[in-house]
């Protein structure tokens, strides 16, 4: 399996702030990658690092190219779509298809108006007519269509509605994903993009907390439900985090075996916007 991006030490400061802390990370082609973590935990400046877009320190290369010294090349194969779709609002639809075409070798022109025809994104419209969910569509159009290996979205569904939102995704996986492209997905709506990620990553404070693929959360982390008597027992096993449920607690473990927690509740696998909250917030919150 091909790396698609190796970094070791990375490091971004804004004076006293550590955005990005000594940071390790190995991305593997043909995943789908979701990078979890609070405002202010240095997810986007981590993009802009592997984009080449701000200074850094430590190693990093992206298909084998250093972003710092090699981004015109190792942007005809990266797509980049950030939380604010910004386009000239005098253009029409076409000719934004028109600008692409003639400065991206690897557009296909075609692509991109035959996903446009199943949306309401009309070719002759001005795109300061446009909706802020069709603006975001018309930015998905050229974005799929550019023959790229790797897809990088920071917040692409910031200001959507849900129906917007739950499109856009399925799109995405259905029309873009091919198990060979990589799609690096940074979010707050977790539980809308768990079920396309083969992977996690958490960040928080400039640092890297977790980083699983998703078919190994089962095996690592167990949530027990325990009400009662049993919530006091299954305080006393060392856990990742809590949350208060109706009659007892939540607790979330990580590599406790199911023999000890059965007799006390039952037990599930937890979602992953709950193992964020435990392992970033020691679960402290109530549900």
């Amino acid at each position: 399996m091909e790396r698609i991006i190796e970094a070791r030490g990375l490091s971004r400061s804004f004076g006293q702030l550590n955005a990005v802390d000594n940071v390790d990370l190995t991305i593997n082609s043909g995943s789908v990658i979701g990078l979890i973590g609070p405002n202010g935990a240095g997810k986007t400046t981590l993009l802009r690092a592997l984009l080449g877009l701000t200074d850094c320190e430590g190693t990093v290369t992206v298909m084998g190219r250093d972003p710092r010294t090699e981004r015109a090349r190792l942007m005809q194969e990266v797509c980049f779509m950030a939380d604010t779709a910004v386009m000239p609002r005098w253009m029409r639809v076409e000719q934004a298809l028109d600008y692409v075409t003639g400065v991206h070798p690897r557009f296909n022109r075609q692509q991109a108006e035959d996903f446009l025809a199943t949306t309401d994104v009309g070719l002759k419209r001005k795109i300061s007519d446009l909706s802020k969910g069709m603006t975001v569509q018309l930015h998905l159009a050229l974005v799929m269509a550019i023959d790229a290996r790797l897809l990088i979205l920071d917040e692409p569904t910031l200001g959507l509605d849900i129906l917007f939102r739950k499109r856009f995704f399925e799109q995405l996986l259905n029309d873009y994903f091919d198990g060979e492209r990589t799609i690096i997905i940074s979010t707050h709506q977790v539980e809308e993009v768990q079920n396309i990620l083969t992977e996690v990553i958490f960040m928080d404070e400039g640092r890297l907390i977790l980083q699983q693929p998703m078919l190994s959360l089962e095996d690592d982390f167990i949530e027990l439900r325990a009400v009662g008597e049993n919530v006091k027992r299954a305080e006393e096993i060392p856990h990742v985090g809590k949350r208060s449920i109706l009659g007892g607690k939540a607790i979330i473990y990580e590599g406790v075996g199911r023999e000890l927690l059965a007799p006390l509740g039952e037990l599930t696998t937890p979602s992953v916007s709950d193992l964020f909250v435990a392992k970033v917030g020691g679960g402290q919150r109530h549900g």
